[in-house]
């Protein structure tokens, strides 16, 4: 049972109605608006926004006269179990209250200030805003900027601790006094604490931890979700950042990055478990409406048959799915999709190991339901080369072993054609490896071991998934895939996922080279390296993928800023184009430079030559580490 509400375009970006009404702080006043309205009511719906209101605020208590419209190609629609009627048709009806369900709506009500019943109230969504102090955008109300807003997964329990790490990037794009409101929701969706948290003035680092809000608001242990509004935000509408789980013991350290604002339908490339393995997915309700029994399901990739959970989950609360309880035997590297419905924004899952006692954490992706084969992307080769590139690091040899699975990420998938190319830092092929067209529900997997038979020797490199129609196929553009990384000795591992894009070209296709903000091509680099606490050492693995030749060597500077945004240190890095570098932290900036930096020090990975792609990660002394995609802004 999907929600049957507008989340996201992929042309026009985010819509921010469910968003407005489904705010914490503004769910409660729409409950105490609901329950005080004189029926019989009758709801004005010149927007549209009627039935996406009811999906999330049940109108079942109230007793309805009507629904109303102004568009006459509405009218004789169903819109919450009414047939609409025609707007003037209102003076008829017998409400005691109009709802007109519309932000910013004085000018609507005065539209109809005479067609309203005598003695009737008008109410409308206005009564339910945020306060003023917290309307970035206060013209319009429904400006996506107003609600620049995400959750992350939050826990303090069982010994084992979560952390938000993210900048006040705003600032960069001219934003003054950025604040964020925060509300932590327990396992039952309860409010366990709510507060204000203060940024710097400028890019400065912010630091969210488990363990100090715990100890701050005096809390039991918990295993909720963290809601997030960055309040006065300029030139991003969504909150960004790294998400690290930590443990007191070092065998527990993971990574991954923000959860994508938007609920979806659908999810993909969730992993199946290998034996001994415990894989569970954490279903967090994005809403202030119950998950019903019956609403979310899995099922293997490329298998219609759909598992349903039979349980509820409460507003804004919390359940952790053992995937082994829907789909028993199920085992890696079969794929698992994710049905949604709207409910929830992209989930972590998490793995357990039960003979190491070692954990990750990681995402799936949003399966995308609007797209269609795109014929032209197989005769993109004479402009655009290699085209589509999906980059990923191959760790050091002598250290991690490295594998890649492809995951179907659209509904329009049907089959995969696709190559594997591994290259060695300066960007010379080492190895290529045709998976040919797989099939939706493939277990094609490839063990970068196996493929390169030791031709990097102990070093590092990247692959790259690109398309390969020799064996027939369709590719939409949205091509996907997870890489597992394993320390040889501890047997710690991480992984991370990403889709492809065009890299490195001015010539653009379908809104590629992605830029980071303004239209393609997007030919420059801003990336967001957080830094682990010391003595943990940090990692980062930085690729230079091209479609086509693009300069001949990178100029990067990585920028060490202190935790109030001002420059500690700068240095210079040279990439080859289409190779990559691997450097750590404690290795490339000196004692006194990481003392000047001080506690909660971040890196500006910059280059305005290219686009390159980044990989990060912490590593302790235990044989544990950390290992995800970065972000830019």
């Amino acid at each position: 049972m999907s929600l049957t509400i507008e989340t996201f375009s992929n042309i026009s970006g985010g819509f921010s109605f469910f968003k407005a009404v489904g705010h914490p702080l503004s769910a409660r006043r729409i409950e105490t608006l609901l329950s005080g309205m004189n029926g019989p009511v009758a709801i004005y719906d010149p927007l549209g926004f009627a039935s996406p209101f009811a999906e999330i605020h049940s109108c079942a208590g109230l007793e309805l006269d009507g629904v109303y419209v102004q568009d006459i190609d509405r009218i004789g629609t169903d819109i919450i179990g009414c047939k609409a009627q025609p707007v003037t048709d209102l003076p008829n009806s017998e409400a005691r209250t109009v709802f007109i369900a519309a932000f910013d709506a004085e000018r609507l009500a005065d539209h109809i200030a005479h067609l309203v019943p005598e003695n009737a109230e008008v109410v409308t969504l206005d009564e339910v805003r945020l306060d003023d102090e917290m309307i970035s955008a206060p013209r319009r109300y429904l400006e996506p900027i107003n609600f620049a807003t995400n959750f992350a997964f939050f826990r303090d329990s069982g010994g084992h601790h979560t952390r938000v790490v993210t900048a006040n990037y705003w600032a960069g794009y001219g934003a003054t006094d950025v604040w964020l409101w925060c509300c932590l929701f327990g396992a039952e969706g309860e409010i366990l604490a709510e507060w204000r948290e203060e940024l710097a003035a400028g890019v400065g680092s912010v630091v969210i931890d488990s363990q100090d809000i715990r100890a701050r608001f005096g809390l039991d242990p918990f295993e909720g979700q963290l809601f997030l509004h960055a309040i006065n935000a300029v030139g991003h509408d969504v909150v960004k950042y790294a998400l690290d789980t930590y443990g007191d013991a070092g065998n527990t350290l993971s990574c991954t990055h923000d959860a994508n604002a938007w609920p979806a339908d659908l999810y993909a490339g969730l992993p199946a478990p290998v034996d001994g393995e415990t894989v569970v997915l954490w279903v967090q309700n994005s809403h202030p409406c119950p998950i019903p029994a019956g609403a979310v399901g899995l099922n293997r990739m490329g298998d219609e048959g759909i598992v349903w959970l039979e349980r509820e989950i409460p507003a804004f609360g919390s359940y952790a799915l053992d995937v082994n309880e829907l789909l028993p035997g199920l085992a890696w590297p079969a794929q698992i999709e994710v049905q949604a419905g709207k409910h929830f924004v992209r989930p972590r899952y998490e793995i357990s190991n039960a003979k190491s006692g070692r954990s990750r954490i990681s995402h799936p992706n949003v399966e995308r339901v609007d797209l269609v084969a795109d014929p032209k992307i197989a005769e993109l080769s004479n402009l655009l080369g290699k085209s589509y590139i999906l980059p990923a690091p191959v760790l050091p040899m002598g250290r991690f072993n490295s594998v890649v699975l492809p995951t179907p990420m659209s509904t329009a998938q049907s089959n995969m054609p696709v190559s594997l190319i591994v290259y060695d830092p300066s960007g010379q092929e080492v190895t290529r490896h045709p998976f040919g067209c797989l099939s939706r529900d493939h277990e094609a997997c490839a063990d970068i071991d196996a493929l390169v038979n030791g031709s990097l020797g102990e070093g590092y490199g990247h692959m790259e998934l690109i398309y390969d129609f020799a064996d027939g196929g369709d590719a939409d553009g949205w091509l996907h895939g997870l890489f597992r990384y394993q320390d040889r000795e501890s047997g710690h591992a991480a992984e991370t996922s990403f889709g492809a894009h065009i890299f490195n070209t001015v010539l653009t296709y379908r809104n590629e080279p992605q830029s980071y903000n303004g239209p393609a091509p997007g030919l420059s680099t801003r990336l967001f390296l957080r830094l682990g606490p010391q003595p943990d050492d940090t990692m980062c693995h930085l690729i230079y993928p091209a479609s086509t030749p693009w300069h001949k060597n990178s100029e990067t500077q990585l920028i060490l800023y202190d935790g109030t945004g001002t420059e500690v240190a700068q240095k210079t890095v040279q990439i080859p184009c289409g190779g990559s570098i691997n450097w750590r932290y404690l290795e490339t900036f000196d004692a006194d430079e990481r003392r000047r930096a001080g506690a909660r020090p971040y890196v500006i990975i910059r280059d305005v030559t290219c686009r390159l792609f980044g990989y990060h990660g912490v590593m302790n002394g235990s044989g544990s580490f950390s290992f995800d995609h970065m972000f830019g802004f």
